[in-house]
């Protein structure tokens, strides 16, 4: 009784009924004037004509256009109107001062970057058009690499991120998609708390969609209580608006701006594997250490003048450099990439390293729900006899999305491309890794949301140690993987095939 009472005045749930209340009232509306009807019907097919043309002309995705196109003419009196509501990509004026504001912030660290982008030209032509692609068009500089380290389990970085948070002397800056009270989230918020009430300014920004069945009510206003700054993302609210639409991804953790995680652990219990949800959890964290960092704290910074509306000097935060870090080579550029841009750079950043690979790709993936485009990179690859390999999980977090991804495994194993399934459980990392020179890592599925409607973040390596550590860790998950063969997916029946086609169409919205 209590839970069913917790989950009725549950604060989704009112906003979801709130929305649902509003789509009904439109119902009554053109049900209470009935003998206006034809009016009606003209006008809102009308508006959804037009909005068609808007959607077919606009800078999406074909796929993504043609999922809402078929809604709409399907159901011309409502399609149009919803899309204006949640489906619409476009920036307010508002909305599109801030992000400007978000992009200064990166531009001013550009300028250093110049001769170390040179210096990458002479080793690598190839690599350095990458870089300076993630320079110009998502606005974040290149650095000499200091130092790094992959781990390939949520449950191997979570001691070393104890660590490093107990070294916290001026800052500790948190982004997370998820966070849920356990083990792992209280042990980081005893020393948060602690660092706070020392004197050490603490901030934490969460999703408040992806944390709205994790933490209580007014959570936010606790944290505050203990010292700790905090701002929810896109908080939800009981009105139909394309913000739903946009969410935080990220994860991030800062420290004194020299010492960086990132990669696709949140922080739940799950994600060290302390509690079981859907098997073993197969996840993955990145450190980082020395003046990339900085550009972590760029993001977060810009990001949290974006929620909370308070500008900050850069200069306040710039970190003393770290001495006696150990001696690495190679180059290595954390980005960000929004959804309000127009410019889809974790997508162009997955092209150009799958296009040109010359000996493999390999891929880790929890959601694999690609694009024409992205289908057939991987397919051209595969045919142009690269080892193109791409592990998914075997136990599903979604089934209707897993459903979706095991959609795309017949297209792409007809072409060469190599599918393996992690048997043990969920994977959750995302990292992408060729030819021994080249990786990325961070929080970025290869799915519509990720590449198109999320705030995520990631880190390109050129010839560093931690490529190989991914490339390792990718080989080693392949012997408890389960491979995919062709029969496992020609041998479907034809309503079932259906189904999967239908949900592959709307897959975008999903």
């Amino acid at each position: 009784m209590k839970r069913t009472l917790s989950f009725l005045f549950h604060r989704a749930t009112i906003a979801g009924a709130a929305i649902l209340v509003q789509l009904a009232a439109l119902v009554l509306m053109i049900g209470r004037f009935s003998k206006y009807f034809p009016i009606f019907y003209v006008f809102f097919s009308s508006l959804s004509a037009v909005v068609v043309i808007i959607v077919a002309t606009g800078r999406s995705k074909s796929a993504y256009k043609i999922a809402w196109i078929i809604p709409i003419i399907l159901f011309p009196i409502f399609g149009g109107l919803v899309y204006l509501f949640v489906g619409k990509t476009k920036l307010s004026s508002r909305m599109r001062r801030k992000m400007e504001k978000t992009r200064l912030l990166g531009e001013r660290s550009l300028a250093a970057s110049e001769p170390i982008l040179a210096d990458l030209e002479e080793i690598d032509p190839r690599a350095a058009g990458q870089a300076r692609y993630i320079q110009n068009h998502a606005a974040y500089p290149l650095y000499r690499h200091q130092y790094s380290e992959f781990y390939p389990l949520g449950d191997l970085a979570f001691p070393a991120m104890l660590k490093e948070l107990e070294k916290a002397e001026r800052y500790i800056f948190l982004e997370y998609y998820i966070i849920e009270e356990g083990i792992m989230w209280n042990s980081i918020l005893e020393i948060l708390a602690r660092k706070a009430q020392a004197g050490v300014d603490v901030r934490l920004i969460y999703d408040d969609l992806g944390c709205i069945f994790k933490l209580p009510k007014n959570y936010d206003k606790k944290l505050e209580a203990l010292g700790i700054k905090t701002e929810r993302f896109h908080p939800l609210k009981p009105m139909l608006s394309a913000a739903l639409n946009y969410r935080d991804h990220r994860k991030l953790l800062i420290i004194d701006g020299h010492t960086g995680f990132t990669g696709g652990i949140n922080l739940a219990d799950e994600y060290i594997n302390v509690v079981e949800k859907f098997g073993h959890w197969k996840d993955s964290a990145f450190l980082l250490k020395g003046d990339a960092v900085w550009s972590l704290t760029a993001m977060f910074l810009a990001m949290w003048e974006y929620l909370r509306g308070e500008p900050d000097t850069l200069e306040d935060f710039m970190p003393p450099r770290l001495e006696h870090l150990p001696p690495n080579g190679g180059f290595i550029q954390p980005f960000a990439d929004n959804p309000l841009d127009d410019e889809t750079v974790s997508e162009t950043v997955y092209f150009n390293l799958i296009n040109r690979a010359q000996d493999y790709v390999y891929i880790f993936t929890p959601y694999l729900i690609l694009d024409n485009e992205m289908l057939s990179a991987l397919g051209a690859a595969a045919k142009t006899g690269v080892d193109v390999r791409i592990i998914t999980p075997h136990v599903p977090d979604k089934r209707l999305v897993h459903a979706v991804t095991r959609s795309y495994y017949y297209p792409l194993l007809k072409s060469g491309v190599k599918i393996y399934e992690y048997t043990p459980g969920f994977m959750h990392s995302k990292a992408i890794v060729a030819d021994d020179r080249i990786a990325v890592v961070g929080t970025v599925n290869l799915d519509y949301r990720s590449l198109y409607l999320a705030f995520e973040n990631a880190v390109w390596l050129y010839d560093t140690e931690s490529v190989l550590q991914i490339r390792d860790d990718f080989l080693e998950t392949l012997q408890i993987c389960q491979e995919m063969r062709l029969s496992d997916c020609a041998n479907i029946s034809a309503v079932h095939r259906a189904k999967l086609s239908l949900l592959r169409l709307l897959a975008p919205l999903l």
